[in-house]
């Protein structure tokens, strides 16, 4: 029986605000529309626009407020970013008919930004990666840190993000029992998103959940990923992490074999 995969984030988004102990995880997420817009920019004063459905980071855009505190009597203006480009426009109006020249007729959603801790200057975010055991439960295998190139708005590797892992991304801002206590809840995190999720989509065999770290060290569920990249996990020192991914993955069907 073939792996379930699921690409609607709103459909995933729904299914996951099912469950209240899942839900404080979870931003602020609509469908797009200029009400919307309009709606969560006065509430967060940055957005985050992405396909519903979509991989690689394609297509998503970050739209926030700036003012100019130089100067009191200047009107705030909405910047985009998208790629390595921005655009400033006078009004939120503008800046609807630009996302909407970009995105035509598809699904977008809009969701509340999160301001992501960074390393280096440059914002990260982690990968968790959630397997089905042999033994039919739910196990948190590995994680990694997704760095985003420069001036980059997304941190995957298509779009040329670096991987490190998240012990030399946190280890600046958390002390050890601090870093300890953050792992522990997002393992557990982990296994109720994926055991929630597999509650409709019973054939799911394996997630990738990625999760963004905010400045008060408090975690949020970016999005979810049913066919999630193995091969970063090679590049993590502690080999035996990879092994284990990689003997699941063939329990459950997803890799042939374990060489």
């Amino acid at each position: 029986m073939a792996i379930q995969r699921v690409a609607s984030k709103w459909e995933k988004t729904i299914a996951l605000n099912k469950r209240e102990h899942i839900m404080p995880y979870i931003p602020d997420t609509r469908k797009y529309s200029l009400a919307q817009l309009q709606d969560m920019l006065g509430l967060y004063e940055m957005v985050y626009i992405k396909p519903d459905c979509g991989t690689y980071g394609i297509g998503v855009m970050c739209a926030e407020i700036w003012r100019d505190d130089s100067n009191e009597n200047t009107d705030p203006k909405c910047i985009l970013k998208f790629g390595t480009q921005s655009e400033i426009h006078p009004t939120v109006e503008s800046l609807h008919k630009s996302i909407k020249e970009k995105i035509g007729a598809k699904m977008y959603l809009i969701q509340k930004g999160i301001s992501l801790l960074t390393y280096k200057n440059r914002k990260f975010d982690i990968r968790a990666l959630v397997q089905k055991t042999p033994h039919n439960t739910w196990e948190t295998t590995a994680f990694i840190g997704r760095v985003a190139a420069p001036r980059k708005i997304v941190t995957n590797h298509h779009s040329g993000g670096t991987v490190l892992p998240i012990e030399d991304l946190l280890g600046s801002y958390l002390i050890p029992s601090q870093f300890s206590g953050l792992y522990k809840e997002m393992k557990n995190l982990g296994v109720h998103v994926a055991s929630q999720l597999s509650r409709k989509y019973p054939r799911l065999k394996e997630i990738g959940l990625d999760l963004a770290i905010d400045e008060q060290y408090r975690i949020w569920i970016l999005e979810v990923n049913t066919k999630p990249a193995l091969f970063p996990f090679k590049w993590l020192q502690d080999k035996s992490i990879y092994k284990k991914v990689r003997r699941y993955a063939v329990a459950y069907g997803r890799l042939k074999s374990a060489k």
